[in-house]
């Protein structure tokens, strides 16, 4: 004999649709990061390259904080990407998944060539990286990290 089932409720016989809080932390996480970091290079930092060289800008606590702003930026950027690695996702679920592997992936590679290519004196001429010199390594190996947190998702 069989057991008795007892009353499911799948998430297909539910009415309504819970909100997709994961989806909304990621957004903000991903854009609080980018911004954090667009704000500190363009507002804050003290251009190494001007003479004489200025007075930091204002907050004064993120200017006291110097290259720590990107470990805040990128890493709520990158904590954001691995949010979204969640089933309640769009990049969670399906070929989101693969989507949001490859794209880490590649964000990565692109980044460490860039760095590479530009090493040098024209490393100056770009943005973010000029800041992070060899940084830039940990930057591109984190973004594939994230990679590999949508890997685990793959099936």
């Amino acid at each position: 004999m069989s057991k008795p089932h007892a009353s499911r409720e799948t998430t297909q016989e539910k009415t309504g649709r819970s909100f997709p809080w994961a989806l909304v932390l990621s957004v903000l996480l991903v854009v609080a990061g980018i911004a954090w970091i667009a704000y500190y290079y363009a507002a804050v930092r003290v251009d190494p390259g001007a003479v004489p060289p200025g007075e930091p800008g204002s907050p004064a606590f993120m200017a006291d904080l110097g290259r720590w702003n990107y470990l805040i930026g990128f890493g709520a950027l990158l904590l954001g990407l691995a949010i979204a690695s969640a089933p309640s996702t769009p990049l969670g679920r399906g070929n989101g998944v693969v989507v949001g592997m490859l794209g880490s992936f590649l964000v990565g590679l692109v980044w460490i060539c860039t760095f590479y290519i530009f090493s040098g004196e024209k490393l100056e001429d770009l943005w973010v990286f000029n800041d992070l010199g060899n940084y830039n390594l940990m930057v591109g190996i984190a973004f594939m990290a994230v990679g590999f947190t949508y890997a685990t998702k793959w099936e």
